[in-house]
């Protein structure tokens, strides 16, 4: 029986998921808009620049967010925990700015974009905003503040969305019928085609630094000062957190990278392929930003019931849950394709669309992961994260140097799937020595292996009408959600009738 706290989880993940998913689904509508002006190669960039991005950030925040929720719940003064955490980047990424900057030039040469070191210097002003933001966004999750969470996540991603339309569609369009602009000779408010991608990292751009200006008022939570002795122990306890984090984010980008460098073609061509696979992966994006949802509200949750009698019994309740949604959007994806891959304008693109069940199966793993991983983060025994994460790396590095010359972007895709699949496995096998918890395996097996089966019957259709195809995936996605609804209806009840 689910403990009337999970009504609290659920409600927090939705709140999370307000500004989440809906900022990430508006973003996601951009897709189209990329696809239709930009060739698979101009894609590729902006997918291997986003990778870039994504890896300096775990490096550049070092795991303190989670050190922020640990030691917040031990300290008698979670503000000092907050300040020396948030001095702590602000040194790191200022040093970061200092060592890029003078540089951009020579690292723009190393990174493919020959005369356009402003992407540089573009992209390390975004990483760095975003590593000044995670701490006090942090702070936010930890007091239970989803509103405020909510509200400057939109506010970062309306702002992005407006400015890739300002630039992108209506400075675009005036540009092509040959109108003049109102902004002519005002820099980069003036459409500009040699920039080209350039404007989806100045867009971001813009909308990191209000990010940023958001959260200053929450810099003040406390005087920012750095406690030595503090942050050195923050820092131990967060150490392997960030080779977790690292080893993770290779996980999920590195194949990207790493596409451009060994397809057995010529370098046009290999952004090409890259651009084609960046944008069936999104597609997957429901799952992706589930997840994320999941993890901001999750993570603190977790830290703040672990000392619940019965808290081992939620987290298996939890992950019950997160499974059957999971499959839920897996299947609403796979057994529609039809209709999502026409967010994809250019069918240029369509050549990846096979890789889309894959990857979306490889995201239930790696949300599953999610969850089995605070076993470690509970008990301190952080290390652990470092050494599955450097497996699942491992696997990531060697399965892609295998498997993309022969397969290209499907070997890539595989790959992901058998990475976060064995880190799930070594989590939960691991953990049943040290901190068991008694997951429903029978159920999340049922709801896995059905779903699956029910995306490879509706495979068998695939040479015919596609109207009678979406009526039969529409049928089978109705069937498993009542089949769901059937399982968990009990549970499900006492948790919306709770009443405090």
């Amino acid at each position: 029986m689910p403990s009337p706290v999970l009504k609290k989880l659920a409600g927090q993940t939705a709140v999370y998921g307000l500004g989440t998913i809906l900022g990430r689904v508006l973003n996601y509508l951009l897709t189209p808009l990329y696809t239709g002006i930009f060739a698979a190669e101009a894609f590729g960039t902006y997918s291997e620049a986003y990778s870039y991005i994504a890896i300096l950030l775990i490096i550049l925040t070092y795991g303190m967010e989670t050190a922020l929720f640990h030691f917040a719940q031990k300290n008698p003064n979670p503000k000092t925990v907050f300040s020396t955490a948030a001095v702590s980047l602000i040194l790191t990424t200022t040093l970061f700015w200092l060592i890029l900057f003078p540089n951009s030039s020579f690292v723009s040469e190393l990174m493919n974009y020959p005369g356009h070191p402003e992407y540089v210097i573009w992209l390390g002003l975004i990483i760095g905003f975003d590593a000044l933001s995670s701490i006090p966004m942090a702070w936010l999750r930890l007091k239970s503040r989803p509103g405020a969470f909510s509200l400057i996540t939109l506010a970062n991603i309306v702002v992005n969305i407006g400015l890739n339309l300002f630039w992108l569609k209506w400075g675009r369009d005036m540009y092509l019928s040959g109108q003049v602009s109102p902004f002519q000779g005002w820099g980069l408010l003036e459409y500009n085609p040699d920039i080209g991608v350039g404007y989806i990292f100045l867009a971001n751009l813009i909308a990191s630094g209000i990010k940023l200006a958001l959260c200053i008022p929450l810099f003040r939570t406390g005087k920012l000062l750095l406690d030595v002795a503090l942050l050195k122990q923050m820092l131990k306890y967060a150490a392997p957190l960030l080779v977790a984090g690292l080893g993770f984010i290779l996980n999920e980008r590195l194949d990207v990278l790493m596409l451009k460098y060994i397809l057995p073609l010529s370098p046009s061509d290999a952004m090409q392929q890259v651009g084609i696979y960046g944008a069936c992966y999104k597609l997957a994006i429901l799952m992706t930003i589930f997840i994320q949802a999941f993890r901001y509200a999750a993570e603190p949750f977790f830290f703040s019931q672990q000392k619940r009698t019965d808290a081992k019994e939620m987290y298996a309740s939890v992950m019950n849950y997160f499974v059957a949604f999971c499959a839920i959007l897996y299947l609403m994806v796979v057994l529609h394709l039809d209709i999502f891959k026409h967010f994809l304008r250019d069918p240029s693109y369509w050549a990846g669309l096979s890789i889309v069940p894959i990857i979306m199966l490889a995201n239930i793993f790696l949300g599953m992961y999610m969850n089995l991983s605070m076993w470690y983060k509970l008990s301190g025994q952080t290390r652990f994260g470092a050494i599955f994460s450097l497996i699942g790396a491992a696997l990531t590095i060697g399965l892609n140097a295998l498997l993309i010359p022969k397969f290209g972007f499907t070997g890539s895709a595989y790959t992901t799937l058998i990475a976060y699949g064995s880190m799930m496995l070594l989590s939960y096998f691991w953990g049943l020595k040290i901190y068991p918890i008694p997951y429903n395996i029978k159920r999340i097996l049922t709801y896995l292996f059905l779903s699956v089966g029910l995306y490879l019957f509706h495979r068998l259709f695939s040479e015919v009408d596609v109207a009678y195809r979406l009526g039969l995936g529409f049928f089978l996605w109705c069937s498993f959600i009542a089949f769901v609804l059937h399982n968990e209806f009990p549970n499900l009840k006492q948790m919306l009738l709770w009443k405090k």
